[in-house]
């Protein structure tokens, strides 16, 4: 099982990141990609705002543990 990152997107700056971060979560779990990802993570992915010096605001990113045949998958799929 490993660890991986499962999407990242930028945001600018806002009051508060977690709460803004909501609506694009949202809107990548109803892709394909995050359906495939929330459907084959083990438990439940999390995501982490972190301040962004490049563009002063904040990166998102979104990490779930996979079992190495669903990282392999999602590699060859979608090339993260």
């Amino acid at each position: 099982m490993q660890q991986i990152t499962l999407h990242t997107f930028t945001m600018g700056d806002v009051e508060d990141p977690y709460l803004y971060a909501a609506f694009p979560i949202s809107e990548w779990q109803k892709t394909e990609h995050g359906k495939w990802c929330m459907e084959h993570a083990v438990g439940e992915p999390t995501f982490y705002c972190n301040a962004d010096p490049t563009t002063f605001g904040f990166r998102v990113t979104i990490v779930g543990d996979l079992e190495d045949r669903d990282c392999t998958y999602l590699k060859l799929k979608w090339g993260k």
